[in-house]
């Protein structure tokens, strides 16, 4: 009997280069998911896994990310955000890009695209599929990429949105429910790193003003993360999830940009890759 074989990107900010890297090996070792959920930057890397684009998130993170239009003090002066999301999803990666995404390779695609973001307005999860993205058009990954205060919500059809991370950090249930039997859950911190409450406490109180109910998802990002992590980490013991997970972070947080601990990251998920092989040739005996 056929089984869906899924993929949880959480993102991370620049630590999202460790997915990316995760990814790439699957494309190097012709690993492949029949779904796929990022969240933040983890869309991306699922976008591009998908379009089975080896290394392009590699350059995004390595080349891409130090130039001053991709996020810089002065796009927050200018535009008020301190990442520029139209630059990064969209100067870059249209067709006419530096480095396009190949959008005709995800539509060719049979796989199922998932791309969380939240709500500014309620505080809970949207999830976009690929119906929503078309050539030149990938708002979906701006939207879910649009971390709060470091930018301003970014705004789907009137709606504005915040990165998925708010409202579902860790989607390994929505991949679960979507019908998926085995699920290769990639985290960006160790296992066992638990999200402390402190470091969304200002954040939360700056945004609550005008988007309140967004504050409070953000506020209680650190239990949502953790809840989540202890979820994945449940279904691992009936051996229907699989966490991949660097065994510390390189010294890099959400923004830090360093060639140097980016290309630590990536460089252990390329190791820590194989461990699918083994959850998938075991998940089918």
């Amino acid at each position: 009997m056929w089984k869906m074989i899924g993929v949880v990107d959480v993102g991370g900010g620049l630590r999202g280069v460790y997915g990316a890297g995760v990814l790439d090996y699957c494309l190097e070792n012709g690993i492949q998911f029949d779904y796929g959920i990022g969240v933040s930057a983890g869309s991306a890397n699922i976008g591009a896994y998908f379009a089975k684009q080896h290394g392009r998130n590699y350059r995004y993170y390595t080349k891409y990310s130090f130039r001053k239009e991709y996020m810089s003090l002065g796009n927050f002066l200018r535009k008020g955000s301190y990442i520029d999301l139209e630059y990064v999803y969209g100067t870059l990666a249209n067709q006419s890009g530096e480095d396009p995404l190949d959008y005709a390779a995800i539509a060719r695609s049979n796989a199922v695209l998932q791309v969380v973001a939240t709500n500014a307005l309620t505080g809970k999860p949207v999830y976009f599929g690929k119906e929503d993205i078309a050539q030149d058009n990938y708002q979906i990954m701006m939207a879910s990429s649009c971390i709060p205060v470091v930018c301003k919500p970014y705004e789907i059809g009137g709606v504005p949105y915040f990165d998925g991370g708010l409202s579902d950090p860790v989607p390994v249930q929505k991949a679960l429910d979507d019908g998926c039997e085995k699920v290769v859950v990639i985290l960006t911190k160790p296992e066992a790193t638990l999200r402390e409450p402190k470091h969304d406490a200002l954040p939360a109180r700056l945004l609550r003003r005008k988007y309140p109910q967004a504050a409070e998802a953000l506020r209680l990002r650190y239990q949502t993360y953790n809840d989540g992590v202890a979820l994945a980490q449940k279904y691992a013991k009936d051996g229907r999830v699989l966490l991949v997970a660097p065994d510390d972070c390189c010294g890099m947080q959400t923004l830090t940009k360093d060639r140097s601990c980016i290309d630590q990251m990536y460089r252990k998920a390329l190791q820590d890759g194989k461990k699918i092989l083994q959850f998938l040739a075991f998940s089918q005996t």
